[in-house]
C-alpha cells in the first residue's frame, strides 16, 4: 500500500490535467492542478511529487528543474509526454526527471509505476538539495577559483594546477584559499564533495545492475510498461552517453 501523497500536475491540455487528477483521486492519493509552472510557483509546493507534461522544447526539463531550483523545490519531477520518445525521456533522465511517463495513463500501470517514483523520492530530494546547495556555493567563485576547484577535484596537486593553469604554485594556493573560504570548507576533501554534489544531474540517477548492459526491451514489452517507456531502458542509454 503506497502512502498518500500530492501529485502536483503542471501544463498540458486541461483534460488531460483533469484525467491525471481522476487517477491519482482513484489510487487514494490527492491532486492539484496547475496551467503552467508559473502558476505552481505562486503557492510552491513542499511536499509530493510534480507531473509535467513536456512541452515539445529540447531544454524543456532542464528548465523546468532550474526554476524549481531557483526557488528551493526539490521535489521528484516526472515528465509526462503523449508519444514515447527514448532519447527525449533519456534526456530529461539527465536533467534531473525521476521518470517519465507515457499519456494517456492507465491506473494499473500508472500505480506500479508511482509506487517505484515513491520509493525513490526521498534518495532524489536529498540528491537535488546537496545539488541545488553546492551549485549556489560554487556560483559564488571567480573564474579561477572554479578552475583551481575543478583540477583539484580531478586529483592534481598545486604543482599540476600551476602547470595546467601557467600560473604559479604560490598563486594557486591563493586561489585555492579563497576558494576554500568561499565555500566555507575545512578540508579539500569537502570542497571536492561540493564540486562532485554540483555536477550530480549530469549522471542517471541509477546505474545499470550488470557490468554488461542487457538487451534493450521493445517499447511494447512487459503488460506493465506497454504505456510507457521502461525506466530501466531509459536510465542504461542515459549511463552509455
Amino acid at each position: 500500500m503506497m502512502n498518500r501523497t500530492t501529485l502536483h500536475i503542471v501544463g498540458g491540455e486541461s483534460r488531460s490535467r483533469a484525467e491525471q487528477a481522476r487517477l491519482a483521486f482513484a489510487l487514494g492519493h490527492h491532486a492539484e492542478i496547475y496551467t503552467d509552472l508559473d502558476e505552481l510557483l505562486e503557492r510552491p509546493p513542499h511536499d509530493g511529487v510534480v507531473i509535467a507534461a513536456d512541452d515539445g522544447s529540447a531544454d524543456m526539463t532542464q528548465r523546468l528543474i532550474a526554476r524549481l531550483g531557483d526557488r528551493g523545490i526539490w521535489l521528484p519531477v516526472v515528465i509526462a509526454a503523449h508519444e514515447p520518445d527514448i532519447d527525449r525521456a533519456v534526456s530529461a533522465i539527465k536533467a534531473g526527471a525521476l521518470d517519465n511517463l507515457q499519456l494517456p495513463l492507465e491506473i494499473g500501470a500508472f500505480a506500479r509505476r508511482l509506487s517505484r517514483i515513491l520509493g525513490e523520492a526521498e534518495e532524489y530530494i536529498g540528491r537535488r538539495r546537496r545539488e541545488i546547495d553546492a551549485r549556489r556555493d560554487i556560483a559564488l567563485l571567480s573564474r579561477r577559483e572554479r578552475q583551481v576547484l575543478e583540477l583539484l577535484s580531478s586529483g592534481c596537486a598545486n604543482k599540476e594546477i600551476a602547470r595546467r593553469l601557467e600560473i604559479s604554485p604560490r598563486t594557486v594556493e591563493i586561489h585555492r584559499g579563497n576558494m576554500m573560504t568561499k565555500l566555507n570548507a575545512g578540508h579539500p576533501a569537502d570542497a571536492v564533495r561540493l564540486w562532485l554534489d554540483a555536477q550530480q544531474s549530469e549522471a542517471p540517477a541509477t546505474a545499470p545492475a550488470a557490468d554488461t548492459p542487457p538487451r534493450e526491451p521493445e517499447i511494447a514489452g512487459r503488460d506493465e510498461d506497454r504505456w510507457s517507456i521502461p525506466l530501466e531502458r531509459i536510465r542504461r542509454r542515459a549511463q552509455r552517453q
